[in-house]
């Protein structure tokens, strides 16, 4: 949205960090209220209760900051706010709102720019996505949320036909092969517009919108000011999830009892799941729970949620810092935390780019790179938390080691093998590694095959692992033998061991 449609930065030491708005109070601490029993003739036993989890009170180290400024935009940009960051094959890609004559028609535009860390130069910006010219995003185009599911790339992103839009505001969706060429979709139409439960003086609508992705549901966090359980000024978060990337079937909305049906996105909104504008956020697997990236006073708040919203399994956590808009979470291309490489179970790198200055143009921008990490999380306790141990290599109770790939492990005799598949390897052996299966066992000496196109593979109970090279096998004191296309076709494939 330009400048004069922005929504008020909510600055307010009173605002209340993780608040639920319009909910029930034993929802929110994941309480459960008392139920009312049938008198029977003879004492009923009492119910046995099972007290919620422990909510913990995360450390936090290794606080980070950019020297500078490190997504901006170019020629006569005069804003840069807002940005959608993913971490994706090395390289840092950002999509941000912004401003550039070059791209028409006039009115806020999604800029883009990559760069190989959080703290260095990124290319310089260019102008990927702008309004349509007509319909409800002619004009403005901005607060973009970028995510990667299979080989698309899905951008949610806020827009207006004018800028005098009372209201208007709705959120659209466009798809990418590669996150540059975008083509509308949904027919161009919006796929969230304004419930319009109160209308209040903020007239902003629906925007500032989050997607990520978790286990085949597209989860999606928006403002909307005219929502039932926002704030007085707007401020409010509202989740919306599908398995339809475009929202356009089977949608659950969260209300005061959970996720339930919903026949439109616009049904009345009635609990939000945090008190802020232009938040972010992301899913951490080692936890099942969203991290949710919001601004405060001090700099950026994160609130956790687990999955159902029943409860928040830690408290907040801080990055502190200058900030004037919009923080932007480092998250990989589904919307997940990235998988911390030492302590994966324990420990999560937060991360984000945000505005911090007012510009010439009276609106947000220099944005800058502000991060820490929060410790002691406990996580993997479960065989689904187990995924964020995929790729590790851990020790095995045969005095060998287990490499997780994943729901089971492959158990290696030498762990100087196992050690070239993984991407970490860990002292401890997580307790929930014991539920895995394993999958199957590379003795030292196991016969590999090399293809005529210089593939190598081991044979493993008769089926082809392919390892990559010569060098694994050698690792390994594996035999190499040559054999024809016709015969490395023969062998049942049955994954692929790259080496981390």
């Amino acid at each position: 949205m330009s400048p004069s449609r922005r929504l008020p930065v909510l600055l307010a030491a009173s605002v209340l960090v993780g608040a639920v708005a319009g909910c029930d109070s034993s929802v929110a601490s994941g309480s459960v209220g008392p139920t009312s029993v049938r008198k029977t003739t003879s004492p009923a036993p009492a119910p046995t209760s099972v007290p919620p989890p422990e909510k913990l009170v995360l450390a936090v180290d290794k606080p980070r900051q950019s020297p500078g400024v490190v997504v901006q935009g170019a020629g006569d940009a005069p804003y840069n706010y807002a940005p959608s960051v993913l971490s994706e094959g090395g390289r840092i890609r950002a999509w941000w709102c912004s401003q550039m004559s070059i791209a028409q028609p006039g009115g806020d535009d999604i800029l883009y720019s990559e760069g190989s860390t959080l703290d260095g130069a990124f290319s310089a910006a260019s102008p990927v996505f702008s309004g349509s010219s007509s319909g409800f995003d002619a004009m403005h185009v901005c607060d973009p949320s970028v995510i990667r599911v299979g080989g698309t790339y899905y951008m949610y992103y806020t827009a207006a036909s004018r800028d005098n839009h009372a209201n208007g505001s709705a959120v659209g969706v466009a798809t990418s092969p590669d996150g540059i060429t975008w083509t509308r979709a949904n027919n161009g139409q919006p796929i969230v517009v304004p419930s319009n439960d109160v209308i209040r003086e903020n007239t902003y609508g629906a925007g500032q919108q989050s997607v990520v992705y978790v286990d085949g549901w597209f989860y999606l966090m928006f403002t909307d000011t005219t929502g039932r359980a926002s704030h007085r000024n707007g401020a409010g978060q509202y989740v919306l999830r599908s398995r339809d990337p475009l929202f356009g079937k089977g949608v659950d909305a969260l209300g005061s009892a959970g996720m339930a049906p919903v026949s439109a996105t616009n049904q009345p909104r009635t609990r939000s799941v945090v008190e802020a504008f232009s938040a972010d956020w992301m899913w951490i697997d080692a936890v099942s729970a969203f991290a949710i990236a919001h601004e405060t006073d001090a700099g950026t708040t994160i609130t956790f949620w687990d999955k159902d919203f029943t409860r928040q399994p830690f408290d907040p956590v801080l990055i502190p810092g200058v900030w004037r808009e919009g923080p932007g979470l480092v998250r990989t291309a589904e919307g997940h935390a990235p998988i911390h490489p030492t302590d994966p179970c324990g420990r999560v790198s937060l991360d984000v780019l945000r505005a911090t200055v007012i510009g010439a143009a009276n609106a947000p921008t220099d944005i800058r790179h502000f991060g820490l990490d929060a410790v002691g999380m406990r996580g993997c306790a479960t065989t689904a938390e187990a995924s964020a141990l995929d790729g590790y290599a851990v020790p095995s109770p045969e005095n060998t080691a287990d490499v997780v790939v994943g729901d089971e492990v492959i158990r290696f005799e030498r762990r100087s093998v196992a050690a070239k598949f993984s991407r970490g390897v860990l002292k401890e052996r997580p307790v929930v590694v014991d539920s895995l299966p394993v999958a199957v066992r590379v003795p030292a000496g196991a016969q590999a095959v090399r293809a005529p196109d210089g593939a190598v593979g081991l044979v493993l109970d008769d089926e082809l692992w392919i390892v990559g090279s010569a060098e694994v096998a050698a690792l390994n004191s594996s035999p190499i033998k040559h054999v024809t296309a016709e015969q490395w076709t023969r062998y049942k494939r049955r994954s692929e061991l790259v080496a981390g």
